[in-house]
């Protein structure tokens, strides 16, 4: 168990007072505090998946039984989701993702550059809304406002978390 940090820890309220009842997520040290948090309640369904576009046609799913859910990954995992998200972009189903970002600010794995750089650009041209947490103070209020505009609205939504929120990820010297 991860101790969650007050921007996830806020998240997660937001979350619960959207009666958000499904977590789709590939696995990731950025979401761990918020994943344990959702993990650790009751009304809520946690699911690892293998990639990220099983979130996407989860979350149909789950819109089509009734349910609400939100899809969090790494910005390296956009890449999988663009053919899929063509489903609630046609189908006009609501789709919540939380994007934590790589690539960016003291990124040391040349393989993040690409994806972190581009995933802004990507996710607008499959059709989602984007907004972003570049100070963790922030992170209630922009999931609130891209909440209501995909559970009240309809829409597909992203909310990128800068790297300097989540934190630069070091695997040996500085």
């Amino acid at each position: 168990m991860v101790e969650a940090t007050p921007w996830q820890r806020e998240i997660y309220r937001v979350l619960k007072s959207y009666d958000v009842r499904q977590v789709a997520y590939v696995p990731d040290a950025g979401h761990a505090g918020l994943i344990d948090l959702c993990h650790a309640d009751n009304e809520m369904k946690t699911v690892v998946l293998s990639t990220e576009e099983e979130g996407v046609a989860m979350l149909s799913g789950a819109f089509l039984g009734g349910e609400r859910g939100v899809l969090l990954m790494q910005s390296s995992g956009v890449g999988n989701c663009i053919n899929m998200l063509s489903l609630p972009n046609i189908c006009r189903m609501p789709l919540l993702m939380l994007v934590t970002m790589r690539g960016e600010w003291k990124e040391f794995n040349p393989w993040q550059f690409p994806m972190g750089q581009g995933t802004k650009a990507v996710l607008e041209h499959s059709g989602s809304l984007m907004f972003r947490i570049d100070d963790a103070a922030d992170a209630g209020d922009i999931v609130d406002g891209a909440a209501r505009m995909v559970f009240e609205g309809c829409a597909i939504a992203t909310v990128q978390i800068g790297q300097r929120v989540v934190g630069a990820k070091s695997f040996g010297k500085k």
